[in-house]
């Protein structure tokens, strides 16, 4: 209506200046007239303004670290679709350009992405483990609350829990997967020894005796260098099983302790699978992904790992890919027989401390990879566990996938990892441990007291 109104008073100023012009120079021609030899006058031809094109919009160029730990050679497809989104993000936000840095899981936790929280110079999107890291970087002020961003881009109601990533009702990062852990086996080696999967700890041991009669290493693991965290997955599951979900619940809250009974019991047992030669001889001088690989070439007959292992056991260098199986922990006779360790506590995490431009290449790159054509593709080409709702058709994702589907689904529930329950500090002394243990270097209560030790110093900085 204001420009219908402008528009009006602009022709009636055009007539009233046409009339004035009119009234007092009608003999005389006007500009853009030219008179002729008869006096009367002809138009001339107004010569057209140059085309005037407007300047292109000038684009800033700028440059976002992506810090990401998919640098073992299982994880070539992770880092791929990773990458795929990665240029797709960068056509969606002119002038972007991200530079990729590719950091070992164990490192990225332990030592740089730690030292870089204390530095306050943490890239601006990385790799990020929930639980206690993510609540210790929230208190610290270092993590980007994602709550809004979400909600903008429909994601608030699209993941199956953010429990780990969630502090104080604000949302500090997303997973990219989930996972279960239990005991991946080979089918073939199990007939040729006459055993069944085990449901109980007890038959558990037959099977790693029979197995081990026939000359074949029972239990694949590779704990050496700083992998040691490698062998508390079994011990996770052990002590669970017998002393129940609330046990690790308790150990930064001071109600339970290291030294109860469960995990007493659960340390002799680790003990004893390695005094009876059921893990690889080496298992000090092989790493993770070397025991891994011993599974997987078909030189051990079982190994306990998470559903992330999937992909390699089914990889093209796999020689076990069509007589693998899967099972959860066997029944130990504890208040946690039936749960399986599982959840999804890995993910990405983003830097409160992020500019503008790394603002917009955070939030193209959140609804670029978190989708669901993503999620299945990771789930098909990557045999990974769903971390948001409403994946379906997954035809063409491997048997073995659709087994720890299974035994997921049998499970009464699901634990998760003690390591996002408690400091990076007890975490890392429960690592060496237990490599001194695996090492003859130190007993059962032994580990257990050094733990907690380290727990009580723990606990009580966390009250001052």
């Amino acid at each position: 209506m204001k420009r219908r109104k402008g528009l009006t008073l602009l022709l009636i100023s055009m007539l009233t200046l046409s009339l004035a012009l009119s009234a007092c120079g009608s003999s005389k021609t006007t500009e853009g007239e030219k008179k002729t030899e008869g006096g009367t006058t002809t138009p001339t031809t107004p010569t057209p303004a140059p085309e005037v094109k407007p300047e292109p919009e000038k684009v800033e160029e700028f440059s976002v670290i992506l810090r990401h730990i998919n640098v073992r050679d299982t994880a070539k497809k992770t880092l791929q679709q990773l990458e795929d989104v990665v240029k797709k993000t960068e056509a969606d936000v002119p002038g972007l350009k991200f530079q990729l840095d590719g950091v070992e899981d164990t490192v990225n936790r332990n030592v740089k992405l730690k030292a870089e929280m204390q530095a306050g110079t943490q890239p601006p999107i990385f790799s990020l483990f929930g639980g206690d890291d993510t609540k210790s970087y929230a208190a610290a002020g270092r993590l980007l609350p994602l709550n809004d961003i979400m909600s903008e881009l429909g994601l608030s109601d699209a993941f199956f829990n953010l429990r780990e990533f969630t502090v104080d009702g604000k949302i500090y990062g997303l997973p990219d997967a989930g996972f279960i852990e239990g005991f991946f086996y080979n089918k073939k080696m199990f007939e040729d020894a006459g055993v069944q999967v085990p449901k109980t700890y007890d038959e558990f041991l037959k099977v790693c005796e029979a197995l081990k009669a026939k000359g074949i290493t029972p239990i694949a693991l590779g704990a050496g260098a700083a992998d040691g965290w490698s062998v508390n997955m079994i011990l996770n599951s052990m002590f669970v099983g017998l002393g129940g979900p609330e046990l690790q619940e308790g150990f930064a809250a001071g109600t339970t302790k290291w030294t109860d009974p469960p995990v007493l019991e659960a340390l002799k047992r680790v003990k004893e699978l390695k005094d009876k030669g059921y893990f690889d001889k080496n298992v000090l001088g092989l790493k993770y992904a070397q025991g891994q690989a011993a599974f997987y070439t078909g030189k051990a007959a079982m190994l306990f790992d998470g559903s992330w292992a999937i992909n390699a056991i089914v990889g093209e260098t796999s020689t076990v890919k069509d007589v693998a199986g899967f099972y959860r922990f066997p029944d130990v006779g504890g208040p946690g027989d039936g749960f399986i360790n599982g959840g999804w506590s890995a993910g990405y995490g983003f830097s409160a401390a992020s500019n503008e431009n790394e603002l917009k290449a955070i939030k193209a790159f959140i609804k670029n990879f978190y989708n669901l054509d993503m999620q299945k593709r990771a789930l098909i080409e990557q045999s990974r566990i769903p971390a948001m709702k409403g994946v379906s058709d997954i035809q063409g994702a491997s048997e073995l996938v659709k087994s720890v589907g299974e035994a997921q689904g049998s499970a009464k529930g699901a634990f998760p990892a003690f390591d996002s329950l408690v400091s990076t500090k007890v975490k890392v002394t429960l690592e060496t441990s237990m490599q001194e243990l695996l090492g003859g270097k130190s007993t059962p209560e032994q580990v257990a007291e050094k733990v907690q030790k380290a727990q009580d110093a723990d606990n009580a900085a966390a009250k001052k």
